[in-house]
């Protein structure tokens, strides 16, 4: 997890932040056998965490070396995936793959 990422869950509410760590704990437990309504695939390769209440928050993630490993939050605000947020995902998604 890099530091924007921290920073973005760290900026959400207190119960936000518990439901994250909660879901980030269901992903450590489960791996690649954890499903909705708590991950979805999104693209080649990449999953989201959701997190739903209040704030809704959608962490993207990958398996790496069979390790989860998570990308890029964001708080959602429509029922599309934006773009942009995608595309962040997939880029560091690539930087993973080429380690």
């Amino acid at each position: 997890m890099d530091n924007k990422l921290e920073k973005f869950i760290e900026s959400l509410e207190k119960i936000t932040i518990a439901k994250v760590l909660r879901t980030v704990d269901l992903l450590e437990k489960f791996g690649n056998q954890l499903e909705m309504p708590h991950s979805k695939k999104v693209g080649r390769g990449i999953f989201e965490l959701r997190i739903r209440g209040v704030q809704e928050v959608r962490i993207f993630y990958a398996f790496h070396n069979s390790a989860a490993v998570l990308l890029h939050g964001y708080t959602k605000k429509t029922d599309r995936i934006p773009a942009k947020e995608l595309a962040i995902a997939n880029r560091k998604k690539s930087e993973l793959d080429s380690v």
